[in-house]
């Protein structure tokens, strides 16, 4: 018996995994197959008005359109993936024969999270660096060919805090022409303000050098104040015209080192607003958690052979799955509308729901 036991649990790993893991893909394939279809239906009209290629289409739009609904579907597809093998299993008596012969639940669940592993580690690399980019691609091009709207926005009453004790203020900017209009900076020197610079516009020059125009110069020097005034001033400041502009769903355009760089620079200079950006952060790696969690209570839910089978087990874990996206969707909601802090948002429903993985797993049969 010891002498056949690491090979014969050697194939039963590569048998689930095998099994897992091609359902999943499978699944997945069907789920964009449709998906895709249904977008070309809806896109049609667009596209052969702009006259698009077949190769415009395939590589400036649905190469990353794919990537992001592997993503958004993978937490799904994997339950249904873990309940439909494991279901399967059950109804055919292979785990119980595998719980006769020695094997214990504990080590039968080991190549469901090796599975569950690959899933997470894909899904993460996606998130992180696939498909950030691919958005602002796939944005561009809605924006360009079906939409034909803009795809940055111009930012009102806008004020960042630059480097030191200096203010800037911009009442509206134009991206496209590089210009604010209603400009202002104030300079300060602990809380007394040593120099304000007011200017109907300011543009854009090159790195961190803007030019001021129709400005107005004020110096204070304890009860002194020295003003003057004229057409032009060249100015050095820490800012980009990025800074005064929103750009549609941009904290999902971020790679992670990306989004880090953002959050630390926007925080120095006292901008609000960035809990979108730091959720988005930390939800890209609670997520991945997600492939680990559902796969533990899928595995102890559907390990049960019960009258019913199969559809009874993809029934229970429908709700369970559903239920998880639906929390996860909430907790979200509460941070953006509640002040819930982002880190206790996102990895509430995974806390939750590993109690109950544990729990199901403690009643699975051994």
């Amino acid at each position: 018996m010891s002498t056949f036991a690491p090979a014969m649990l050697k194939k039963i790993d590569f048998y689930i995994i095998k099994k897992f893991m091609g359902t999943y893909i499978l699944s997945i394939l069907l789920i964009i197959s449709i998906a895709i279809v249904i977008d070309i239906t809806e896109k049609m009209d667009n596209f052969y008005k702009e006259g698009l290629t077949t190769e415009q289409i395939i590589f400036d739009y649905y190469i990353y359109f794919v990537p992001y609904y592997i993503n958004l579907f993978s937490a799904l597809f994997t339950f249904l993936s873990v309940i439909f093998i494991t279901s399967k299993l059950a109804y055919n008596t292979e785990i119980i024969a595998m719980l006769a012969g020695g094997i214990s639940f504990k080590r039968i669940v080991v190549p469901y999270m090796i599975s569950a592993a690959l899933i997470a580690g894909a899904t993460f690399y996606l998130s992180s660096e696939i498909i950030p980019p691919g958005i602002r691609e796939r944005l561009r091009f809605e924006s360009e060919y079906i939409y034909h709207e803009a795809f940055k926005e111009s930012t009102n009453h806008k004020q960042i805090q630059l480097s030191g004790n200096e203010i800037a203020y911009v009442e509206r900017y134009n991206l496209s022409r590089d210009v604010g209009y209603k400009f202002s900076y104030d300079k300060f020197e602990g809380k007394r303000l040593i120099e304000r610079i007011t200017a109907q516009r300011i543009e854009y020059d090159s790195l961190n050098h803007w030019t001021a125009i129709d400005y107005q110069k004020r110096v204070f020097d304890d009860l002194r104040e020295t003003m003057t005034t004229g057409d032009t001033l060249n100015m050095e400041l820490d800012m980009t015209p990025r800074d005064f502009v929103t750009v549609l769903k941009e904290y999902e355009q971020l790679t992670n080192k990306e989004l880090r760089a953002h959050i630390e620079t926007q925080s120095k200079r006292g901008v609000g607003g960035l809990s979108a950006y730091q959720l988005e952060l930390y939800k890209r790696y609670a997520s991945p958690f997600g492939a680990f969690i559902l796969t533990l209570i899928g595995v102890s839910v559907a390990s049960r052979k019960v009258r019913g089978g199969t559809g009874y087990h993809i029934f229970v874990g429908l709700m369970l799955s559903v239920t998880y996206i639906l929390f996860n969707l909430t907790s979200v909601s509460f941070t953006v509308k509640g002040g819930i802090h982002p880190l206790i948002a996102v990895w509430t429903p995974n806390v939750l729901y590993l109690c109950i993985g544990l729990y199901l797993y403690k009643k699975a049969p051994k």
